[in-house]
């Protein structure tokens, strides 16, 4: 995974990205304002006014899914509730139009049309859904919709974000937030590479796994929104979530060290070990794609350490073999695996170096984040399908940030890889931006949201149409500001209870005082409430059952922060890093453990 190299961080300031902008009503050339912006607008005479008693007109299946969607997200965003009705249209209504004939719009672009009502028509579900998105940006910014057309197609099929929750937990509710972003700016491909608790290798199940039940949900919601939510599991590198436990499926190097890290490619039990945990991910994810990563595997060291790959490539491949070739057929039998199941395979671009002879299966995707050998114009050439990924594209916990102004200043496209720049979008699926936790405790979830929504709404710009729709990047963020959040996002930064001195059932009493990043601090005379004890994963203790102590107080220590957690009856007290709650042990010690390890206590606050 890139989380593990180190590159100097972008310094920037939360107040300034927080700085309010003045918002577009309308840009100069009276093109209503949208994020990605509209490809292209027809103005006419009047306007349509959203106003009590307009209905969602939809008659077959797949227009009232759309439109039920609409009405609830309209409900969010405070515009009433709107019912959905069958048949003709009147003044003020809303028409949601799926026209398989309209092929033109191909799979994901629409039809806009706002007069004395407004129609939204797509070739597909999908198609009518975006223009949905544009209808609630738009009502973001007053109920009045100038008179006009549009029609509006996506240049990429791909637009989207990678989140690494592979060690470090992520909220669900901070990623289903992401999802709703993401379809209102109509992007549509969410990577993520997380555990998913095994009933079949319960040796794997540390923490911070997701429940079978959670990722239901959020895939859920992403099929909900159109987002296709795909799944990872790296591998043969980056294995150590799931076999740090398992040493007999561990590499071992020459000199008999075991690698907790690295898969032993030359076992069947450990091909048969990978495939059978994408069984148990089909269980909760619907994608009919599938990420096995495939990078870093040998990431400070070299096959030279393990000379049995080389034997294994030899044996099968031939006495001009090379160890990448063990590397190359690990990566070919996973794709066989999941082609079989109508699933395509996906991996990273770094460990095509070249130095194979056995070539990985052309349909499979490469996602291009590092500057090798093997260029993406060699690749596409070759005849892979290329999407960028490219590290200039990256947000790392307490590390580099994309410096989203520069890109925007230079008009970066998908074509623009690192280390080549492709004269032609032929062979280029599209981009997406990337989020690892290098150092876990360097940011808390809110304040990689901040930095995280400029950056998203690049990707969507840079991915749907003119990658440069404003002259001055300060004109694009104000096009953000316009259209605002998603509705139905929550806000995570709200405190339940104002700042003062409480006490904590019979455990303890501390002055809960609000962080500039949405979480509380729980201060006494002792110092303040965290977790810092056990092992370290990340910089993180992710060990369960590690007690809360008092520590010296640091405003920049993210252990130290909490989620104060509404729940009947009181608050729970959830770390914002570990992402564990507190219990109360039978010989009152405070410890954190995953809630469905450990009731988490409940304390009435006085």
């Amino acid at each position: 995974m890139r989380k593990r190299l180190r590159f100097a961080a972008v310094v920037a300031l939360l107040t300034l990205l927080l700085a309010p902008v003045p918002a577009l009503a309308r840009s100069a050339e009276g093109t209503p304002v949208t994020v990605p912006a509209l490809t292209r607008w027809t103005p006419e005479a009047g306007a349509y006014v959203y106003r009590p008693g307009a209905r969602l007109v939809a008659d077959d299946p797949a227009e009232r899914r759309v439109a039920d969607t609409l009405a609830g997200d309209l409900r969010a965003a405070g515009h009433g509730s709107v019912p959905v009705v069958r048949g003709g249209a009147r003044t003020g209504d809303i028409v949601v139009d799926v026209q398989s004939t309209r092929s033109s719009l191909g799979a994901e672009g629409y039809e806009l049309h706002a007069g004395r009502s407004l129609s939204i028509t797509g070739a597909t579900e999908t198609g009518a859904f975006y223009g949905t998105r544009t209808l609630l940006q738009l009502l973001a910014q007053g109920d009045r919709v100038p008179a006009g057309r549009t029609v509006d197609v996506p240049r990429y099929k791909e637009r989207g974000a990678g989140v690494c929750a592979c060690y470090i937990h992520i909220s669900l509710p901070w990623l289903e937030n992401l999802v709703r972003e993401m379809a209102y700016h109509k992007l549509n491909q969410l990577l993520v590479e997380l555990k998913v608790k095994s009933d079949t290798h319960p040796e794997a199940d540390t923490w911070g796994y997701y429940t079978k039940d959670e990722i239901r949900q959020l895939v859920a919601l992403g099929d909900k929104y159109h987002v296709e939510i795909i799944p990872e599991i790296n591998s043969p590198g980056h294995m150590d979530p799931w076999i740090e436990n398992r040493p007999d499926l561990q590499l071992t190097d020459s000199d008999g060290v075991k690698q907790p890290a690295r898969l032993d490619i030359t076992q069947q039990a450990a091909f048969d070990y990978y495939t059978s945990l994408m069984d148990e991910y089909a269980q909760v994810f619907t994608s009919r794609s599938w990420h096995m990563g495939a990078d870093e595997y040998m990431l400070g060291s070299d096959f030279a350490k393990y000379p049995q790959i080389l034997k294994y490539a030899q044996e099968k491949y031939g006495s001009d073999a090379t160890p990448q070739d063990a590397f190359v057929d690990f990566v070919n039998r996973v794709h066989d695996y999941a082609a079989r199941k109508g699933v395509r395979l996906r991996i990273w671009n770094d460990g095509l170096t070249g130095a194979n002879t056995v070539p990985v299966k052309t349909d499979t995707t490469v996602e291009h984040w590092l500057n090798v050998a093997v260029k993406p114009s060699v690749l596409i050439a070759q005849g892979y399908s290329v999407m960028n990924s490219a590290y200039s594209l990256y947000l790392i916990r307490g590390g580099f940030h994309s410096d989203t102004e520069s890109l925007y200043d230079q008009s970066w496209d998908p074509r623009s890889f690192e280390g080549e720049k492709l004269p032609s979008s032929q062979g280029v699926t599209g981009a997406k931006i990337s989020l690892w936790p290098d150092n876990g405790r360097g940011e808390t979830e809110n304040e990689v949201a901040v930095r995280l929504w400029p950056a998203l709404r690049h990707i969507a710009q840079a991915t749907w149409g003119d990658p440069h729709p404003d002259a001055t990047y300060a004109e694009f963020v104000a096009r953000g500001t316009a259209v605002g959040h998603a509705p139905g996002r929550r806000d995570l930064t709200r405190v339940p209870v104002p700042d003062g001195t409480y006490t904590f059932g019979r455990s303890f009493t501390a002055s809960v005082q609000r962080t500039t990043d949405g979480y509380v601090t729980l201060r006494s005379t002792a110092g303040c409430l965290a977790i810092s004890a056990g092992r370290l994963t990340l910089n993180v203790p992710l060990q369960p059952g590690v007690e809360a102590t008092w520590d010296p107080c640091d405003a920049a220590g993210t252990l130290q922060r909490w989620v104060l957690e509404p729940v009947a009856g009181g608050y729970r007290l959830v770390n914002a890093i570990t992402r564990m709650a507190l219990t109360v042990t039978d010989d009152n010690r405070i410890v954190q453990y995953p809630v469905d390890q450990r009731m988490p206590a409940v304390w009435h606050l006085s």
